[in-house]
């Protein structure tokens, strides 16, 4: 009896394949609104197993609450950072789109106002305000892409923090098992064409290869859709 593809492992929803969510920190969302300021002072830097970048915990001014935020290159503990339209243009701190002067480089930026920011959040990833016009703010993305948002939704002022980091070399298996671990992947994996041929469609034969075409239809069965699915091209250009 063969084993089940990955593709169809991973559909079945094994533990193997899903992402640890109950050691995540936090969702690192911005607080308050485009209405109101709020600040607090930076008490801690720490590692969240979610992301490659490093966040940073902050005790608001009331002093009753404490939340994560993504870190830009530059803060460091004892920082005073400010969310919020009245709050200064500084490093670390996130206003809304419109009261950030152009050429300023922005990161954690909001798709709509209020939604708590989802693009540019990376390690080392940074965009930079190109322009505005009425109610829209364009920004060039990490990609060189030129992208338009609304005026009120918010960014942070700076750099993501820990940038270069996946340059570092992993030095022991061990540390790459448990990073594509929190990712929801399995490794090692095996090639699939050193496999036994009932275990993969790629498998077996007298040596390796793969043996049959590799372009399958998008409506294959998930035991035989591996591959090129469904390409809109193949062979060399």
């Amino acid at each position: 009896m063969g084993k089940r593809i990955i593709s169809q492992n991973r559909g079945r929803g094994g533990p193997t394949y899903r992402a640890p969510s109950h050691k995540y920190k936090a969702e690192l969302k911005h607080p308050g609104s485009i209405r109101e300021t709020v600040g607090g002072v930076v008490i801690d830097i720490e590692h969240d197993p979610a992301r490659h970048t490093p966040i940073a915990k902050v005790e608001l001014d009331d002093g009753k609450k404490k939340m994560y935020m993504l870190v830009t290159e530059g803060v460091g503990i004892g920082d005073r950072v400010a969310w919020g339209p009245e709050a200064p243009v500084k490093n670390g701190n996130t206003l809304p789109l419109g009261s950030i002067p152009v050429g300023a480089y922005v990161c954690n930026v909001e798709a709509r106002p209020n939604d708590g920011g989802k693009f540019i959040r990376a390690s080392g990833v940074q965009a930079q305000v190109i322009g505005k016009d009425e109610g829209r703010v364009g920004i060039k993305m990490p990609s060189g892409k030129h992208k338009w948002f609304n005026a009120d939704c918010r960014a942070t002022v700076g750099i993501v923090a820990g940038g270069g980091r996946g340059e570092k070399p992993f030095v022991k298996a061990g540390k790459k098992y448990h990073k594509m671990k929190s990712q929801a992947q399995k490794w090692p994996r095996s090639k699939a064409v050193c496999m036994n041929v009932i275990d993969h469609p790629f498998g077996g034969g007298g040596h390796q290869h793969v043996g049959r075409p590799k372009s399958v239809s998008r409506g294959t069965s998930p035991g035989r859709k591996v591959g090129h699915i469904a390409p809109k091209r193949t062979g060399r250009k």
